[in-house]
């Protein structure tokens, strides 16, 4: 039992890297347009386009979106010609949004 009791006083601390990249994806999911696209991309994969034209959003906008999404591997693409395909990458994101939107949705 003594160990156990050390265990759980024990408080690891964060480093640096694990802060910033934890700050970062809530950055990301706290943006509205950020999320619409995370959502969308959550139900399968979408070209640049695809997702302008469902989200009604400017394609330079989602570009720069999907940029910054890319950067904290929480999407990845693929290349077909020069169409750009993407969807989710992170499982754990996924959960997230999915357990946020829930929280919402529940009254």
């Amino acid at each position: 039992m003594k160990k156990e009791e050390n265990n759980q006083n024990e408080i690891q601390e964060l480093d640096e890297e694990t802060l910033f990249i934890v700050s970062q994806t809530f950055k990301a999911l706290s943006d509205p347009t950020r999320l619409r696209i995370l959502h969308l991309l959550f139900q399968g994969e979408h070209s640049v386009n695809e997702i302008a034209e469902k989200l009604t959003l400017l394609q330079s906008t989602v570009s720069h979106q999907l940029r910054f999404l890319k950067n904290l591997r929480l999407v990845k693409f693929r290349r077909e010609g020069t169409t750009f395909y993407y969807t989710h990458d992170d499982e754990h994101v996924l959960d997230l949004l999915k357990q946020s939107i829930e929280h919402a949705l529940h009254h």
